[in-house]
């Protein structure tokens, strides 16, 4: 507790944390209204309940692919691919409709072809190399982690700048190459070790999962980037109605 800040009788009215580790955060006494959470949160108590469970409930509720994801069964998880691409297809399609609209971001988040750019990258680095164990290049337009030495490491190219047509071409040949493996993938294959190659390449902390953790980072990447997009898109557009 000796390296924890505190704050007493503080002011923190619209502050934001981003990327930041508040586990064990002790919020008492507060007044928090319009608040906004968003990230891996587990045992969150509020006002006494725990309220992880109801949350998790309701997500599940509202996006019944996430059960998929969860799973072990491959059929399950074939279906979870399927789903995750129709999704981000029709979105896609929504991009469209609105041409320069893929460019914008709000409250700094990724545009959506920044987000797109990374889930090209999402898919070499914990499908290709961890679930293939392949150590060819990555896709040069993927956006990667920022930190050195991954950054614009392993083919990446930080200067491209590629148009909605050239990412969505190269994500559509990825979902058909998850697919297909998908098809033929068993339990016992995924329950075996992930064949990450011995360097130095990313993910660094992959090694020792299992193909079935590894598939479920790509999945689960494509699924919660979705949002994100579908988010920044709403907000967006009522910009633009106001």
């Amino acid at each position: 507790m000796r390296s924890m800040t505190r704050y007493l009788d503080e002011d923190l009215h619209g502050a934001e944390f981003r990327e930041c580790d508040l586990t064990g955060a002790r919020l008492i006494g507060v007044v928090m209204q319009d608040a906004v959470i968003d990230g891996l949160i587990t045992n969150l108590v509020v006002n006494g309940v725990e309220v992880t469970e109801y949350v998790e409930a309701e997500l599940d509720r509202r996006h019944p692919v996430r059960v998929l994801i969860r799973s072990e069964d491959p059929a399950d998880l074939r279906e979870a691919s399927r789903q995750l691409h129709a999704g981000w297809a029709a979105t896609i399609e929504r991009i469209r409709r609105t041409p320069g609209i893929e460019r914008r971001s709000v409250n700094d988040e990724w545009s959506a072809v920044q987000t797109m750019r990374h889930l090209v990258f999402v898919h070499d680095s914990w499908f290709r190399r961890c679930c293939l164990g392949s150590t060819e290049l990555f896709t040069p337009m993927g956006i990667g982690p920022t930190v050195e030495p991954y950054r614009g490491a392993h083919g990446l190219d930080l200067s491209l700048d590629p148009v909605l047509d050239e990412i969505v071409s190269v994500r559509d040949a990825q979902a058909a190459e998850l697919e297909a493996w998908l098809d033929e993938v068993t339990a016992v294959q995924l329950a075996a070790r992930a064949p990450v190659p011995d360097d130095d390449v990313w993910p660094p902390y992959a090694r020792g999962r299992s193909v079935r953790q590894c598939l479920g980072t790509v999945l689960n990447e494509t699924f919660e980037h979705h949002g994100f997009c579908v988010r920044d898109l709403d907000l967006i557009e009522a910009q633009d109605t106001e």
